[in-house]
């Protein structure tokens, strides 16, 4: 997918946005030229669900949690295109806005 920025809050904060490289992995019989024409609709649920619950990592305001966001991608995924077609989900790099460390106290 095109990068993607997602939201990081932190106690109801909007602290930092994280922009995410993703790649979703198709199993072998499917139609990856049918698949790539939905690239916008992954990037939409992906953009949504960070938006409704946002995939704040818990020690690092500088990532996402990774685990969430891939469960909640494949999850989309297949929504999208059928079962059986997804076979992995994998967040290939991670760029931050700004660094910042969560705060003392």
């Amino acid at each position: 997918l095109q990068p993607v920025g997602l939201p990081i809050v932190y106690r109801g904060r909007l602290v930092n946005y994280v922009f995410v490289y993703v790649r979703i992995n198709l199993t072998s019989g499917a139609n990856v030229a049918k698949w790539r024409e939905k690239e916008p609709y992954f990037r939409d649920a992906l953009v949504r669900a960070g938006h409704r619950t946002p995939f704040t990592h818990p020690s690092d305001l500088s990532q996402v949690d990774v685990p969430r966001l891939t469960a909640a991608l494949a999850r989309d995924a297949a929504a999208i295109v059928g079962p059986g077609q997804i076979r992995s989900v994998v967040v290939t790099s991670q760029a931050p806005r700004r660094r910042i460390a969560l705060p003392r106290g």
